[in-house]
This record gives structure tokens, sequence and C-alpha cells, in this order.
């Protein structure tokens, strides 16, 4: 996937929130996610969960630009998933899944009811929600004269370049950082300039 290398909003932990709407119950649940695969494994989970809810709706953004992702889940066509990702757009959050937890009342709320009780659950949600900014990285794998490791520690600076990794011999040093994208030409120029080999995975 490619980055804009821009920071963006990631949750920092969970939160959750209820709304109750003519006897109908909405259980708004929202998670940091790595990926549609964990996105999708947490899903089935809540479904298990709650297995005596009479569906449960979801909208997802992961990644920067964001992919998105949003279910109905057997509501009416726009009711739930829609107004759930359209929450979380304003929210500007990412890597984020939300899931909506409904247990029927027995009174039907209506398309718009339906649209505002969704809504309105994963809004008060995100009110409660931890965030941090998330910065964009690559890795970068490293050779470098142990002589010269000095000069590389000195263009370390978290949280922009981190050194994630560190190998030793009696020559050299091998090391895996992590970059900001934002960061990485720089990085490359100033480690050629020092006699360093930086290549990054799969080149």
């Amino acid at each position: 996937m490619t980055s804009s290398g821009e920071p963006y909003l990631v949750p920092a932990g969970t939160a959750r929130s209820e709304v109750r709407e003519k006897g109908s119950r909405f259980l708004a649940i929202v998670e940091p996610v790595d990926d549609e695969r964990q996105a999708r494994r947490r899903l089935e989970s809540l479904a298990e969960e709650n297995s005596d809810a009479t569906h449960v709706c979801w909208a997802w953004r992961i990644g920067q630009p964001p992919r998105e992702g949003r279910s109905d889940a057997g509501e009416p066509t726009g009711t739930a998933g829609a107004p759930m990702l359209q929450v979380l757009r304003g929210s500007e959050l990412s890597d984020v899944l939300v899931a909506v937890i409904r247990w029927y009342g027995g009174v039907k709320l209506g398309k718009g009811g339906l649209a505002r009780a969704y809504a309105q659950a994963v809004r008060q949600a995100l009110e409660q929600l931890p965030r941090v900014e998330c910065i964009p990285t690559v890795s970068l794998e490293v050779l470098i004269p142990y002589g010269r490791f000095g000069e590389i520690k000195r263009v370390v600076h978290p949280p922009e370049v981190v050194i994630a990794e560190e190998r030793y011999t009696d020559e050299t040093v091998q090391l895996k950082l992590e970059v900001a994208v934002g960061r990485l030409a720089w990085l490359r120029e100033t480690l050629a300039s020092l006699g360093a080999e930086a290549t990054s995975p799969g080149e």
C-alpha cells in the first residue's frame, strides 16, 4: 500500500456506548485494528459472543490513505453501515473498526430512525475513545562499517528514525531501522554519504 507519509489519528484503546430506541438496544464497540483480516476475525468473534443479537453491523477505516468497508448486516440498505462510516470519516480516524450490535425491541424504527440510532451509538462511543497520532513508517536494513556506527547513531531521532534491531560482527553493524515515510529519501542520502548500504525488504 502506498502511504502519503502524513501522520494520522488512530485509536489508543477501545470504547463502548449504548443507545436505546423504542425498545431496541444498540451497542457500539470501537477498537483499533491493523488490517482487514484482523477486523473480520474480530467481527466473527463479536457475532459469536452476541449470538442472540438481531444484527451486527460494522464499518472500518484502515491505513493511510484509508481503505474503507461497511456492512448493513441485514438491516435495510443504507441504514447502518453508511451512517456509521460517515461518522468515522468525520472523526478522521484510521486503523479503526466500529461494530454496532442491535437487539430488536419489537417496534420498527423506519429507515431514518435506524440511521440516526446507528450514527448516534458510534458518535457517543467515539467521544470516549482515546486516540494518538500515528506516523507511517517503512523498514530499512542497513549495513555499515563498525567504526562508523557512532555517526549513524547521530541520525537516529525517534519517532522519525528508530533502531528496531542491531546485530554486530567484528567489522560491520547490521541495523533494522523504522523510518517515517517523509524522512526516507533524506535518510538514504545521509546513509550513502556515510558509506552505509541501505535496502528495503524486497529490494
